[in-house]
């Protein structure tokens, strides 16, 4: 099948990302969200982003109506019936997803291919809430924050995924402008099998008295040509999200490595979870000046 008409389940961060992306590369696509407040707010943000890159010069300001009138805006699940693809952004809780893709499978074509953009959840346990006909086509497709700046998506098979689908996904995400990494079903995937481990490390090293913030940070940038240091980067990502991964891949493979560190957690309940919360491991009271924070 050729991909022409591309759902997006999700119009927050990631969601309006990726349909960005799917209708600045030419692609019809329709957002799904739960609320006309929700589903204005994404698809604002995408409108704002377009036009900042339009000032910079990177596209025209024709480029951005044109992108703009390829995307649409909806509330009701049903509206993805006659998509090609539906990629899901939503909320990382299985139980919602597999309510979520139940439903789906029931409204949509059998041709459908159903993709997750999960960053640590299993893309098998989903697609069991499918047909056993759909599930040959349920694949990932992890994208990376902020999607139309980042160049990477990871494209994820499971044990039972149909090649033609797999290799047509592969396609898709190459259509979109990325760069793509073949993987399986297997928990955080490349990227976060190898990342989560360096952060949590680094975050022991500052817990074990090994060096402060800043010392880590500008170590692993200076020393190993790093564009972010560890604890920037996990302020960057969310530690909220970070104890999350981190949590499902140690229930997962059960080895030290990928074990939450007691100050992580402790950050977590303070409710200090990096830049979106303005606290973290730097306060960002002064975004274009972080400080770091006195933390033990």
């Amino acid at each position: 099948m050729t991909i022409r008409k591309v759902g997006v389940l999700g119009a927050g961060l990631m969601g309006s990302g990726i349909a960005q992306t799917a209708a600045a590369s030419g692609f019809e696509v329709t957002v799904v969200e739960v609320s006309d407040e929700l589903v204005r707010k994404g698809l604002g943000g995408i409108e704002k982003s377009l036009a900042k890159f339009a000032e910079k010069g990177t596209i025209t300001p024709a480029q951005k109506d044109e992108t703009m009138a390829r995307l649409r805006g909806v509330t009701e699940l049903k509206e993805l019936a006659d998509a090609d693809i539906i990629i899901e952004a939503i909320i990382e809780n299985p139980d919602v997803k597999r309510e979520t893709y139940q439903k789906l499978d029931g409204l949509c074509r059998p041709e459908t291919i159903f993709a997750s953009n999960t960053s640590s959840l299993s893309i098998t346990e989903m697609m069991t809430a499918t047909s056993p006909e759909r599930r040959r086509r349920f694949i990932g497709m992890h994208f990376f924050n902020p999607v139309p700046l980042m160049k990477l998506v990871e494209v994820v098979r499971t044990i039972v995924t149909d090649e033609a689908v797999y290799e047509e996904a592969v396609r898709l995400g190459e259509a979109f402008g990325k760069t793509v990494v073949r993987t399986s079903d297997s928990t955080g995937f490349i990227v976060n099998r190898l990342l989560v481990p360096y952060l949590l490390d680094a975050i022991r090293a500052f817990e074990g008295g090994l060096g402060s913030i800043t010392d880590i940070d500008n170590a692993m940038k200076l020393g190993c040509g790093h564009p972010m240091g560890p604890l920037t980067l996990s302020d960057f990502v969310g530690l909220d999200t970070m104890y999350h991964i981190a949590n499902i891949m140690f229930d997962e493979f059960r080895e030290q490595r990928f074990a939450p560190p007691p100050l992580l957690r402790r950050m977590v309940l303070a409710g200090m979870y990096g830049r979106k919360s303005g606290r973290g491991f730097y306060d960002y009271g002064d975004p274009k000046n972080p400080q770091p924070v006195k933390l033990i």
